[in-house]
């Protein structure tokens, strides 16, 4: 049978294994996807960062409806399809979604903290949130996601929109492929350097050398 998307297919193969060797997800998991026309997607199958280390081929993605039915492939489907189908379905701007677990990232949601903005290069994102607990690939989960972007519509008809999700990762939406991916390394970067700005304060390596007089970082405040 011959497939159907083959451009977009070897995109999102290229996208993710980018992801996987660029430390952006690990082996617990992750999955994009991808709108290719009204009313339908493709999706990255279940298992494709513990199984196959994001190695994969364009016959590996499944072509799915909004309701989540498979058209083409026979490989399974993720049960966190239903939180990208669910943001597709409500955002007409939005083509593509990207779900990682990148470690800076990970920090921060694993102890439900928000990552305040310290970057020029992520300015026009702020503050990303964190959801509330839900279970990984719950309805739950997915209604809340398609909850919190509806509060930032206006966003996603601009730039690409992230958020975190307790425990468990992030998920950016953009209107391409390549605006979603771009959010995600910005938003890590932007979490190393808070995480690591830390060791500027009270560092006695920078007094010493006189690099450093009192440096207090305001986020650090309170």
């Amino acid at each position: 049978m011959k497939l159907s998307y083959m451009e977009e297919r070897e995109e999102v193969c290229q996208l993710v294994k980018d992801m996987f060797d660029r430390m952006m997800t690990n082996a617990a998991g992750g999955n994009v996807s991808v709108r290719v026309e009204s009313g339908k997607f493709l999706m990255t199958p279940a298992l494709m960062s513990e199984h196959n280390r994001c190695r994969l081929k364009p016959e590996d993605l499944l072509l799915v409806d909004m309701d989540m039915n498979i058209l083409e492939g026979t490989r399974k489907l993720t049960r966190e399809a239903n939180m990208h189908a669910g943001i597709l379905k409500e955002f007409p701007c939005v083509n593509a979604c990207v779900h990682a677990h990148a470690r800076n990232i990970m920090t921060f949601a694993s102890f439900e903290l928000p990552i305040p903005s310290v970057t020029e290069a992520t300015a026009k994102f702020g503050n990303i949130e964190c959801l509330p607990y839900h279970p990984a690939t719950t309805k739950e989960l997915a209604d809340a996601t398609v909850e919190y972007f509806r509060t930032k519509k206006n966003v996603l008809e601009k730039h690409a929109c992230a958020v975190m999700l307790a425990r468990h990762g992030i998920i950016i939406a953009g209107k391409s492929l390549d605006e979603a991916y771009n959010a995600l390394e910005r938003i890590e970067t932007n979490a190393y350097i808070v995480l690591n700005s830390k060791l500027l304060v009270d560092n006695p390596i920078l007094k010493v050398a006189k690099l450093q007089e009192d440096f207090q970082p305001s986020i650090f405040e309170g």
